[in-house]
């Protein structure tokens, strides 16, 4: 027992201290340094890119690059502050939670100032302004509209969490889908037909009809009767509140871009951005050729974190089921002892099972930095975050193979005086794995295609990149095919390992007992 203890005990404190080592990062507004967050996935205010041509700055974490004219002007407002641009992509969800946690300085990715939002950020003046256009198919009946009621009947939708939702409410009869995570959703839903158009400002307008000659917009701020506040149509950076003196800062440097240098910097960004390819190649082969790296890098995310995930969360689950298991002592201090810890153990089990992973990451990586000024990295984050969830699900399964054991073969153990430490781990715990290991292959598996979550802390897992080059390269059922595939191929090869594995420990098939018994008779009758 004590060479099975102590070994345990020095795994654990190689990962703690692994975590410990690389979990701790500077704040993130490190000097010299400025970090935006944008969600790198909004063209022409911002996108990503393979290379880093026409200026573009690398994304922290990854091998891509970010540009647009948000990027323009983050470049501008660094070189005044003698600092160094970092891009941090983060989901739109996760912009706000980012810069009040300080995992960002300054969010600049086409941001509205709303006074929802003014009231968790600050807000600098404006870098640009904008109209508000439904964006429609030019054969849709919608495309010459002229007045609000003429959407009567339009299935529309927006962006979650932004103006753009709210302002469907102002065309009346026009049926308000479920809003959609990112423009990409929108413009695939558009050309699938699945809407009739959505609202967005007049930029997006410009990007998306460079990629597609058949779209077109109708003018909402035009329109009689359309409401909205100058400030709800103007684009502006937060800032986390408190942080005065960033405020002043960027302001100033704000005031010294003139509007003529703003306007050619939103022309070059929409020349710039990334188009379809004219080359007739395909599809599958430019893919590769254009983002092979990307995919091989989000695969690589991908199995790294779910591996990790299983392995660190079977000792966790071993851990808790081993302790649930163990019978009452008699003496009362250790009884009411064990019981607090089976009740801790179990309040754990319960949480992180009853909750979903895309919360757990949320509050952990932004809670964490928020509260404690913990500023995890965001790939150790995905590690712990994937290890005590599989924990909590092993640590049940394992209980049910512990306790799943014959009784019979504890009052064996019992009867040749062993203690319950040398039952468990001699004769107990090696039929409980055993039996426990389809279950554990399962939730290796689950940890695969869960990772996808883990985008909401901006972990580029292989679906955040699959979302990234769909939006880039506008073949939105083509990228989703290929991750698919891969996610298959994935989970495939790694059920067809742990088979095998699997196979190995139950020992050969052909093993019979009274063939053994026989040839024994034999022998003796031999003698």
């Amino acid at each position: 027992m004590k060479k099975h203890s102590s070994w345990i005990s020095a795994l654990m404190a190689a990962v703690m201290t692994l975590v410990l080592a690389v979990s701790w990062s500077q704040p993130a507004q490190a000097s010299g340094t400025l970090k935006i967050g944008m969600e790198a996935n909004y063209a022409p205010y911002n996108w990503t890119q393979t290379t880093s041509a026409n200026g573009a700055v690398k994304i922290d974490g990854t091998s891509s690059y970010a540009n647009g004219y948000d990027v323009k002007i983050a470049k501008i407002i660094a070189k005044k502050l003698g600092k160094k641009v970092i891009v941090e992509k983060t989901q739109w969800d996760g912009l706000l939670p980012a810069l009040t946690s300080g995992k960002i300085d300054l969010i600049i990715a086409g941001m509205s100032p709303t006074a929802e939002r003014r009231k968790a950020i600050n807000f600098t003046s404006p870098y640009r302004t904008t109209n508000f256009v439904v964006i429609v198919n030019k054969q849709s009946k919608y495309a010459k509209a002229k007045y609000l009621t003429n959407f009567k009947g339009a299935k529309l939708t927006a962006q979650q969490g932004t103006l753009h939702y709210d302002l469907i409410k102002q065309l009346p009869g026009a049926k308000r889908e479920p809003a959609s995570k990112d423009f990409a959703a929108m413009r695939e839903s558009l050309e699938a037909g699945t809407i009739d158009g959505y609202v967005a400002e007049d930029t997006e307008l410009t990007s998306f009809q460079m990629m597609d000659s058949n779209i077109t917009g109708v003018n909402l701020s035009k329109m009689k009767g359309f409401k909205v506040s100058s400030s709800d149509a103007e684009v502006s950076i937060g800032v986390k509140k408190g942080n005065d003196q960033l405020l002043r800062q960027v302001n100033k440097v704000l005031a010294g871009i003139s509007t003529s240098e703003r306007n050619k910097l939103m022309k070059e960004a929409v020349q710039q951005q990334p188009q379809t390819s004219t080359k007739k190649e395909n599809w599958l082969v430019s893919m590769l050729k254009n983002y092979g790296q990307m995919i091989l890098e989000g695969i690589g995310m991908t199995l790294l974190i779910s591996l990790v995930g299983t392995i660190a969360g079977f000792f966790i689950g071993l851990l808790v089921g081993i302790v649930r298991t163990i019978p009452e002592p008699k003496n009362k201090f250790k009884k009411g002892l064990l019981a607090f810890c089976k009740w801790l153990l179990s309040v754990y089990v319960e949480v992180f099972r009853g909750t979903p992973m895309m919360v757990q990451a949320a509050v952990i990586y932004y809670g964490i930095a928020q509260f404690w000024h913990i500023n995890l990295n965001r790939t150790v984050a995905a590690l712990i975050i994937v290890s005590i969830n599989t924990g909590a699900y092993l640590a049940e399964v394992i209980r049910g193979g512990i306790i799943s054991t014959p009784k019979g073969q504890f009052e064996a153990a019992s009867a040749l005086g062993m203690t319950h430490n040398q039952r468990m781990w001699s004769i107990i715990l090696p039929q409980a794995i055993r039996n426990c290991l389809p279950s554990i292959t399962n939730e290796f598996i689950v940890n695969i295609k869960d990772t996808s979550v883990l985008s909401i802390i901006s972990v580029s897992e292989l679906f955040f990149v699959g979302s990234t080059i769909a939006s880039q390269s506008f073949q939105f059922f083509q990228t989703y095919l290929v991750i698919s595939v891969i996610y298959l191929f994935l989970t495939f090869t790694i059920t067809r390992i742990f088979n095998l594995i699997e196979k190995h420990i139950e020992g050969p098939e052909n093993y019979n007992m009274m063939a053994n018994q026989v040839q024994v008779g034999k022998q003796e009758g031999d003698k």
